[in-house]
This record gives structure tokens, sequence and C-alpha cells, in this order.
């Protein structure tokens, strides 16, 4: 079995966040790390070809800097890893990074795509799923407990009020959540090995990426000069002189919020 781990290296949790003023993105210039969330990911993944015969291969998109979270994959036992990386890329949302990783995916051989169940940044949660709609895959979202058995899924889903059992056939997408299992700690073996491994690294062009939609050029969410600014505009003061609760209704209703 063919498996493809995408990750993502995130800003080290215990580091200072911080806006970069000139594009009001995330400065990235501190300590950074392999996401949380996908060492589980890769653990599964490392799990299942133990289980059986197969390749672990690493996905990640990312500046040349994010080797150093790939290592970390490779170092946990991963056979394989692939870089997406390309200045264009920069900036790109939730849909341009689920585009690029699609398109990069059509490249390799995968009988199942895992992620974790989210970044430490960007917290949407929603790659795994935009992934799945741009190749037509089935979606196993939120999993506690994975099974492969022949070519059929099998996934216990985590709910608000217990877990649902789905299946689904391969080739397929799912996303762990944290607790799935405990992600072991690389060897020196490993880590030794890990340095020796060539990462495979494409850019945009390599991946016929339609410039469009990656990006800044392809972001719907992007933060503009202006959007900050408006945000910082003053705001209505309403005074509380018994009438206060009217104001505010009032106020609500002349914006059209209720």
């Amino acid at each position: 079995m063919n498996i493809v781990v995408c990750v993502k290296q995130v800003v080290d949790t215990e580091a200072e966040k911080r806006l970069d003023p000139g594009s009001w993105r995330l400065d990235r210039s501190v300590d950074a790390v392999l996401n949380p969330y996908d060492e589980y990911a890769v653990e599964e993944a490392l799990l299942i070809k133990e289980a059986g015969e197969g390749n672990v291969t690493v996905l990640c998109m990312g500046p040349e800097e994010a080797d150093d979270a790939i290592r970390k994959a490779l170092a946990m036992g991963a056979d394989d890893a692939v870089l997406v990386s390309d200045a264009a890329l920069a900036g790109s949302d939730v849909q341009g990074t689920a585009y690029a990783l699609a398109e990069a995916l059509k490249t390799m051989t995968y009988d199942l795509v895992v992620f974790g169940s989210r970044s430490t940044d960007g917290e949407s949660g929603c790659v795994p799923a935009a992934v799945a709609e741009l190749l037509g895959l089935p979606l196993l979202s939120a999993t506690a407990k994975l099974e492969i058995a022949g070519a059929t899924a099998k996934a216990n889903r985590e709910t608000d009020s217990g877990y649902i059992t789905y299946e689904a056939a391969l080739p397929a997408v799912v996303s762990v959540i944290k607790g799935i299992n405990e992600p072991r700690y690389p060897t020196m073996k490993g880590i030794l090995g890990a340095k020796r491994k060539t990462v495979d690294t494409k850019d945009a062009a390599g991946l016929g990426l339609d410039a469009s939609r990656i990006g800044l050029a392809g972001a719907k969410t992007k933060v503009t000069t202006a959007r900050v600014a408006e945000a910082r505009k003053a705001g209505v003061k309403i005074e509380d002189d018994g009438s206060g609760a009217k104001k505010l209704v009032d106020f609500l209703a002349g914006e059209k919020l209720v």
C-alpha cells in the first residue's frame, strides 16, 4: 500500500506569534516545527505500513526551510518526501494550498492520503476536505480509529455525541485527530538516515499550477491594508443612561444585523 502523508511546517507553539506589518501575514521568521497534529498522521501511516507492506511518502507545501519538518517525518520512519516550494505560493489560503497539494498528488501513486486534523497556525481544518473534493475522492474526517481491510478504509469518526463508523473504498483521504495514537520519537538511526535521504522538490511551473489560483493572487481571504484600516475605524460608543439597551438595538437594526 502506498500512503502519502500531507504535513506542514508551522511556527513553534512556544514561540512568540506576531504579524508581519507589511503583509499582515504571520511572521514565520521565528522557530518552526513539524505541525504537531501531523505527527499523528505520520504515525498512523507508519502503523498501517508496519501491519502489512507499503511505502510512506511525506508531501509538504512550504518554503525551503520546511525541509526541517520533512526531515523529522523521515526520521520517524517515512520512506520518501516531496516538497512543493515556490515563492509564488506565499500567501496561499485554504483553497490555494489544497489546489497545490492536489496537483502534486496527481503526479504520485497512492492508495491513501492522510492528514492531521488541522494545523496550529491556520486552525481551519478544511484542507483535507478541499483536497478530497479536488481529487474526487471520499473523505473520512476526524478519525479516531482507522482500519484498512483490503481495498476498504473503515474509520471511527469523533462527533459531539460519540463515534460514528464510516467505510470508504480506496483510494481515499483521511484526517486523523490527536490521540488516535502515540507518535514515536525519532531514533538516532532514523535521524541519521533522514539526513541522507533526498527530498524531491517541485515548483509551481513543474506542477503546471495556475498562477491565478495560488498565492495572494488566488487568496479569497487575504488581508489588505485597506481592510486593516477599515477594521481600525472608531466604532459607535453608546452611553448607558437608562436607554442603553434601546440604543443598542436601534444601532443593530440600523446596520441590519437584527
